[in-house]
C-alpha cells in the first residue's frame, strides 16, 4: 500500500468516525431539547409540518432536528415564503440557534469532506501512481 493510500484510509476514517460523533450529538438534542424548540417555534408553519416525524424513532427526530437545524440555518428562503415566523426566529434562543447552525455547517463539511476523499481515493492518478506499471512508463515519458 502507498502512503497515499494509508492517508487517505485514515482520513476517510475520522470523518466516518466524526459523522457517527454528529450523529449522537444531533440525537442527543433531539431527545433533551425538542420540546423546548417546538415550543419556540410554535408559530413556523415549516416546523409545524416536520413536527410528526417526532414519533418516527431515532431515524425520524434525526431528520426533524436535521430540519430544523437547515430552517434555522437558512431562514431567507422560508421568510420569504412565509412559513417561518420572523417574531419566533428573533426569540429563539442565540446559545440553541449558534449550536443548531454549527451541526448544520458541520453535517455539510464531513459530507463534502468524505465526498472529496472518495473521489481522491478513486481517482486514475492515485491508482496509477501507485502502480509499477504506470512508473515504467512515465519515466520512459520522461527520458
Amino acid at each position: 500500500m502507498d502512503s497515499i493510500e494509508i492517508v487517505i484510509g485514515y482520513s476517510s476514517g475520522v470523518v466516518i468516525i466524526a459523522m457517527f460523533i454528529w450523529i449522537v450529538v444531533m440525537l442527543h438534542v433531539a431527545y433533551t431539547k425538542m420540546d423546548f424548540i417546538l415550543d419556540h417555534l410554535k408559530n413556523c408553519s415549516a416546523i409545524t409540518v416536520r413536527t410528526p416525524l417526532r414519533h418516527g424513532g431515532p431515524w425520524g427526530n434525526l431528520m426533524l432536528v436535521g430540519g430544523i437545524s437547515g430552517i434555522i440555518t437558512f431562514p431567507g428562503f422560508y421568510l420569504k415564503r412565509g412559513e417561518l415566523s420572523p417574531e419566533d426566529l428573533q426569540a429563539f434562543p442565540r446559545v440553541l440557534k449558534r449550536k443548531l447552525i454549527i451541526m448544520h455547517w458541520s453535517a455539510l463539511g464531513l459530507l463534502a469532506a468524505l465526498v472529496l476523499l472518495v473521489l481522491i481515493g478513486n481517482s486514475g492518478l492515485l491508482y496509477c501512481s501507485a502502480s509499477l506499471f504506470c512508473r515504467e512508463k512515465i519515466y520512459e515519458t520522461i527520458k
